[in-house]
């Protein structure tokens, strides 16, 4: 696999660039066999925990996120007054989805569910929906505005 992953770094002896191979090394093997079955829950509550490390102020700022850490793209394709329709897509989504093995993206699940209860001050879930065939995963995110954070 010779895609990369790019990264901006400010200290110049740093690589700018992750081969896409070691960033799949550890995402699609070395966490499942470390974490088992609990895989998926782990990952989603670990989103979580980055988006608290990481606060942003806006979707827009969650957007340029995902994309400097080579999540993928994210695009809004529906919104209502508590719910949140988004699609992620990149080259590196459509290989892990072309795959038979099952991949998950709780991670990024976990991440967007924190940043969307942060920045509406609501408890917020987020769900992935992987689309194999068109080669990009689709989140919904719920949250109730009755449910608000103190």
């Amino acid at each position: 696999m010779t895609e990369m992953i790019t990264s901006e770094n400010t200290h110049p002896s740093e690589p700018k660039n992750v081969p896409a191979f070691g960033y799949e090394l550890i995402r699609e093997i070395l966490i499942p066999s470390l974490l088992g079955k609990e895989t998926s829950a782990i990952l989603y509550w670990a989103g979580k925990d980055l988006a608290r490390k990481f606060p942003l102020n806006s979707f827009d700022e969650t957007v340029d996120f995902f994309e400097k850490a080579g999540w993928g793209y994210l695009t809004i394709k529906e919104e209502s007054k508590n719910e949140l329709l988004v699609e992620l897509t990149s080259p590196l989504i459509s290989e892990r989805l072309r795959k038979k093995e099952i991949s998950t993206f709780q991670l990024e699940a976990g991440f967007l569910a924190q940043q969307v209860e942060a920045q509406k001050n609501v408890v917020a879930e987020a769900y992935e929906h992987p689309k194999r065939r068109a080669k990009k995963v689709v989140f919904t995110i719920k949250w109730d505005n009755k449910d608000t954070i103190e």
